[in-house]
């Protein structure tokens, strides 16, 4: 049954979309499946495998959702006794330990500017394991010899393409366009949309000066707002563009593996009535 749960992960992984694999580590005594048996879980709850039925399976599938939302890897250990098989209507007993894992295909990154920090930031995302997308209105600046490593390179204007373009819910977006009117029109469309990440590079005051006139537009909710990091990167007192991109790409890392939690940012600084990033 393992082959199921393999070619439906790779499918998954070839159209970007994440799941949690769940694998009996351990088992004693009698239980429904061994050692090796598979159940892969997606974020909707759709599953294919199993590891064995009954109420904790229905809580494995649980803990994997929790799994997904917080990609950390999971240990559950389940006591198969005679109270709980009388409970699930399952005739087994024993204990039982699965392992948990998110998987993931490559995060896609879409970077929104192909100027010095741009370009730099592609390179050490695409370094780090990231899916680089380069979105730019300049041809100068966006084209495949400038990127040859990048997945894709689109030479646009910025908000027309977000117009027409969905980006997946996985996806981080990096707003690092040339100016301040690019730079809002690129929020303005971002930040409305569910994605993993969105951040926006710019000095305090820049920041809340854009976050000012998207609530004065109306329309742009606060709480939309306190998901985007901004000023964008970890605080590393960076100043080239190559150490900025160094402290985009921190973030962006700190983010996939789940430890953004820990990571402060300033825009609660200017709006107290923002809520902190997820």
């Amino acid at each position: 049954m393992n082959h199921e749960v393999f070619a439906a992960l790779g499918e998954a992984l070839s159209r970007g979309e994440e799941a949690a694999l769940v694998t009996i580590v351990s088992s004693n005594g009698s239980t429904p499946q061994r050692v090796g048996a598979k159940m892969l879980v997606f974020g909707d709850g759709r599953i294919v495998g199993t590891v064995g039925g009954g109420c904790y399976e229905h809580d494995a599938i649980g803990k994997a959702k929790q799994v997904l939302a917080t990609r950390k890897p999971a240990t559950v250990k389940y006591d198969l006794n005679d109270d709980f098989a009388e409970e699930t209507g399952l005739v087994c007993g024993g204990q039982m330990e699965v392992f948990i894992e998110p998987i993931e295909a490559s995060p896609a990154v879409y970077i929104f500017g192909a100027g010095h920090v741009g370009y730099y930031l592609a390179k050490m995302a695409h370094e780090a394991g990231f899916g680089v997308h380069v979105v730019d209105d300049r041809a100068a600046f966006a084209n495949t010899e400038r990127f040859p490593f990048a997945a894709a390179v689109v030479v646009d204007d910025i908000p027309e393409w977000l117009a027409r373009t969905t980006l997946p819910a996985t996806a981080y977006a990096v707003i690092v366009t040339r100016g301040h009117r690019n730079d809002l029109d690129a929020l303005r469309a971002l930040a409305p949309r569910e994605l993993r990440y969105i951040g926006l590079i710019g000095s305090r005051a820049k920041v809340a000066r854009l976050y000012e006139q998207l609530m004065t537009e109306g329309g742009v909710d606060p709480d939309l707002l306190a998901r985007i990091h901004a000023p964008i990167g970890l605080d590393l007192g960076a100043v080239t563009p190559q150490e900025i991109a160094v402290s985009i790409t921190a973030e962006l890392v700190a983010v996939r593996r789940g430890k953004a939690g820990a990571l402060k940012t300033a825009s609660l600084q200017w709006f107290p009535n923002l809520k902190a990033p997820r």
